[in-house]
């Protein structure tokens, strides 16, 4: 007999559900469909023939599926269909369906065992009208039994809400409201503004209605809240209809008009108009609860919304989870849901690398809806040349999702197959795809301008527009049906087209009066200020007395009894230890983990996230400890330490953007959360550009949105080579907002961000704490140690922790030679511990003084100044090859030739180099003797 394979390993497994469930998240309810009884196992050998064709129907229905609105979809006849290719002739012959078909109802918890004959005619007819009519299903690759079988009963069963059954009158007309509104939006701003960049729904108007079957299915299913994330392709149509969405017509024509969509005094600098918000309340028939949706801002840069909405989900679900009853599961009152476009979806790695985070630990979400509207082309680019797959949505095969795809131009077989794909997420609390198959195109015979103005769409696609131009509209396909179920007449239609555009011109009349509000401190954020109050607390207290410091670091070595762990890491327990106890000698991993626990105890969060972030990239964290013989895992920090904080270490996969974006999107959830991204080297950074650009230098800026996402970037020149060297400080460095000169009329400058080079672990513990302890979030950027790691030169005492101390932008060099100094060097880094090892073998150290310039943005003008001043007898200053970034070029520079790399890969030749700089510190002063 065979054996059933598991994929994964039942002690990773067991890991998995330690990672979540020790950080506050409950494993979430599995449904098990029940298996074959032995009688239906009986039958479906004796009618083999027959199971062979209904699978082959239930696996290749799609192909001849009515999806494409066009019908330009080349389709080769589907000979796996026809019964006769498996010696099924006699339409009229029974069979035998029990195990075979699920006709009985839909039972959760037990089989319903009873023969049923029908005609090989039933079966083909049943079978055709769920799988190949205009809703089409893609769920037999899925390695899931329970899966493939919940959803064959649930569209072939006879006695259930079939996606054939007939929709009430009253949701018939809620769906012609929808799409009548949103035409009539898209006519009225064409009219109005004929020039404006407005990427309406033409042709896709049924994303309304499936929307709208989503929020009241989740309402129902008791979710009280929607993460919404998508591009800006019908945003103002979902936008401002006032079911859904409920922007305000009257503040989008403020937009359209030139005017802001924040309060101007809060010197924020706006965004485009298809990157709006929203976040109302809405209330459906039949939920007991309202439900929150909130539309992310989203950049022009396709997709990058998509880890953003995932991270900021798993944030919100953890909030509710703590305070939560114990029945509450991952996935119950938070749903991310994600829109997409065919070609972006296809096209964009993002993509792929969101995907991969959706069932990992520290980074499930509890499943999410994704709505692809596809119509074949993106932008000018058609299919055949967007995608190397059959559908857009091969790319979600990757994760065994389903798919259902759907006919655009029927809203009313959209909102069917809606429901069953959010009862596939509710029951699985896993990822579904929804694809709606619209023309979605720019209508000819209008003067419509998308993203270039007069732009005809005919230019590179002709036949295709000529079919558009011929059709009617979704609406009016639609109204065309009611009138002829008399449900509506034209009259009424008339009426509430007519009804909507005076909404419509009445709000444009108020544009003049209008005055657009803020809301960025409400809810979780009414604790903080705005950054460039005068209230805001730029620099709090950061120290902790060192009894407590000490009481933490034992906790963070502490091992339960029984618990092995590895032989080496033996001693970094015990010169940690060490170090405590002697109060000095304190290295950097050290640091970090008393900042981590005194947060903890202060009842913050802290999570850390990157790539085998646990154990760190250079093997010196070790925040997390395997058991050796049961790879059993603890942390310390949670195990030990009496905090009401929880440490999070989630080791993530091998991607840099969907990362980073998840903890960008979870720091805008939770501002009493410390959420760290560290990168395994610093500049794999480059491969979350787009989420630096967009997000964490812009966001605050754009949406007037905060966030306290830290960056570790590992940094430092040590013959590594070219890659793994440099983090590109110089990058981050032009995304910063900084002043080119200093003001001292100026000195509450926001800054959009912070970007630190701290050289001691104190300097770096007080950063970790600044970041929480101040009443406002901003983005740090820390080039983070290497070699200092283990530097016994570069270490602090538990004195430079204490109450009084914090971090200092600039540090002073140690010797006292503020008299004598003759050249005063700046610099960052860890150049620093090789020129004092330089000086101090010339014995220099009081000709030539060194100056740590430890944070480069906000550029410290003031305390850099109080410092050279005392320096009376300097004939040079002289600085670093970083700092010439910074425009102090007008200083003598010492450092490397220009290059088209940070850092040479040749060994030889990087030593020549390092050796060059450090002597051109000391360059024209004479050597001492050593006394």
């Amino acid at each position: 007999m065979l054996r059933s394979f598991q994929l994964v390993p039942r002690t990773l497994r067991a890991r998995r559900f330690y990672h979540d469930e020790s950080f506050g998240f409950r494993k979430p309810k599995e449904f098990v469909f029940p298996d074959y009884t032995p009688a239906q196992l009986k039958n479906r050998a004796e009618n083999a023939t027959l199971l062979r064709y209904v699978d082959s129907v239930r696996t290749h229905g799609h192909r001849a599926a009515s999806i494409d609105p066009l019908d330009l979809i080349h389709r080769e006849e589907v000979a796996a269909l026809d019964p006769r290719r498996y010696g099924l002739s006699d339409d009229d012959k029974k069979y035998n369906v029990n195990g075979i078909l699920w006709t009985g109802p839909v039972h959760t918890s037990q089989r319903q065992d009873m023969d049923e004959w029908w005609t090989l005619r039933q079966v083909t007819e049943h079978l055709r009208s769920i799988y190949v009519g205009r809703i089409a299903y893609e769920y037999m690759h899925s390695p899931s039994k329970t899966e493939r079988l919940w959803f064959s009963h649930t569209l072939e069963s006879t006695h259930a809400a079939t996606p054939q059954s007939t929709l009430p009158v009253p949701l018939k007309q809620r769906i012609h409201g929808l799409l009548a509104r949103s035409e009539v939006l898209d006519l009225f701003l064409q009219l109005k503004f004929p020039n404006l960049k407005r990427y309406g729904l033409e042709g896709g108007e049924s994303m309304l209605p499936a929307l709208d079957s989503l929020f009241s299915a989740a309402a129902q299913a008791g979710v009280s809240s929607i993460i919404l994330g998508m591009p800006h392709r019908g945003r103002l149509n979902l936008l401002t209809d006032p079911q859904l969405l409920q922007y305000s017509p009257t503040a989008l024509f403020h937009k359209i008009k030139g005017g802001a969509e924040i309060p101007e005094d809060l010197g924020a600098e706006g965004d485009v108009l298809s990157h709006l918000v929203a976040s109302p309340v809405l209330n459906y028939d039949g939920a007991s609860n309202p439900i929150q949706v909130s539309l992310l801002p989203n950049p022009s840069h396709l997709e990058a919304v998509n880890p953003i909405a995932l991270g900021k989900t798993r944030a919100k679900q953890y909030s509710l989870l703590k305070t939560s009853p114990e029945d509450c599961n991952l996935g119950d009152k938070v749903m991310c849901v994600q829109l997409h476009g065919d070609a972006s979806f296809s096209g964009q790695g993002i993509v792929m690398e969101s995907l991969g985070l959706s069932n990992l630990p520290h980074f499930t979400s509890g499943g999410s809806v994704h709505i692809v509207v596809d119509n074949n082309i993106g932008y000018t680019t058609p299919a055949t040349g967007a995608r190397s797959s059959d559908y857009c949505s091969d790319v979600g095969k990757m994760i065994n999702a389903p798919v259902l795809h759907v006919n655009g131009d029927h809203p009313e077989d959209v909102v069917r197959a809606m429901q069953v794909a959010f009862q596939y997420r509710n029951y699985f609390r896993r990822t579904c795809w929804f694809i709606e198959d619209g023309e979605f195109h720019i209508p000819l015979g209008i003067k419509f301008s998308d993203e270039f103005a007069g732009d005809l769409p005919n230019l590179t696609s002709p036949l295709t527009y000529n079919i558009v131009t011929s059709r009617r509209s979704v609406p009016q396909l639609y109204e065309e049906r009611l009138i002829k179920e008399g449900i509506l007449d034209p009259n009424e239609i008339l009426s509430i087209r007519a009804a909507y555009k005076s909404e419509l011109d009445a709000a444009l009349a108020r544009v003049s009066s209008h005055v657009p509000a803020a809301s960025m401190l409400d809810k979780q954020w009414k604790d903080m200020v705005w950054p460039a109050s005068s209230s805001a607390d730029r620099n709090p207290a950061t120290g902790v007395s060192s009894d407590q410091l000490k009481i933490i670091g034992k906790a963070t070595v502490t091992i339960p009894n029984g618990f092995e762990i590895h032989p080496k890491l033996q001693r970094h327990v015990k010169s940690r230890l060490t170090s405590l106890d002697s109060g000095a000698g304190l290295d950097w991993s050290t640091a970090e983990a008393l900042a981590f626990g005194s947060l903890l105890q202060e009842g913050y969060d802290v999570r850390l996230s990157g790539q085998d972030v646990g154990r760190g990239t250079f093997s010196q964290r070790h925040a997390m400890l395997v058991n050796q013989k049961t790879e059993g895992v603890v942390v310390p920090l949670n195990d030990a330490l009496d905090a009401p904080g929880k440490l999070e270490l989630a080791n993530s996969s091998l991607s840099e953007m969907a990362v980073l974006g998840f903890e960008y999107g979870a720091s805008w959830e939770r501002p009493n959360l410390l959420p760290i991204w560290e990168a395994q080297f610093g500049d794999f950074f480059n491969g979350a550009q787009i989420i630096l650009d967009t997000y964490v230098s812009s966001a605050e800026t754009k949406w007037l949105k905060q966030s306290g996402i830290v960056l570790l970037l590992p940094h430092g020149l040590d013959g590594a080579g070219p890659e793994h060297s440099s983090s590109r400080l110089e990058r981050m460095l032009q995304l910063s907002n900084d002043r080119y000169s200093y003001d001292e009329s100026e000195p509450l400058y926001n800054i959009n961000m912070h970007i630190t080079f701290p050289t001691t672990p104190a300097q770096y513990f007080h950063l970790l704490r600044r970041q929480m302890k101040r009443n406002f979030r901003k983005p740090l950027v820390v080039a983070g140690p290497k070699a200092l790691l283990r530097l016994s030169a570069a270490s602090s005492s538990l004195r430079e922790l204490e109450p009084g101390t914090s971090f200092q932008p600039v540090l002073r060099d140690p010797a006292e030679n503020t008299s004598t100094a003759k050249r005063v060097v700046l610099m960052t880094g860890k150049i620093y511990y090789e020129l004092l090892k330089e000086r101090q073998t010339r014995a220099l150290d009081g000709d030539v003084a060194f100056i740590r310039i430890e944070e480069l943005a906000p550029f410290p003008f003031a305390e850099l100044r109080a410092v050279l001043k005392d320096y009376t007898s300097v004939d040079e200053v002289v600085i670093e090859s970083v700092l010439q970034e910074l425009g102090l070029g007008r200083l003598v520079y010492k450092g490397r030739k220009e290059s088209a790399v940070p850092a040479p890969g040749i060994g030889k030749l990087y030593g020549a180099q390092q050796k060059a700089v450090i002597e051109s510190a000391f360059e024209g002063l004479s050597v001492k003797k050593c006394m």
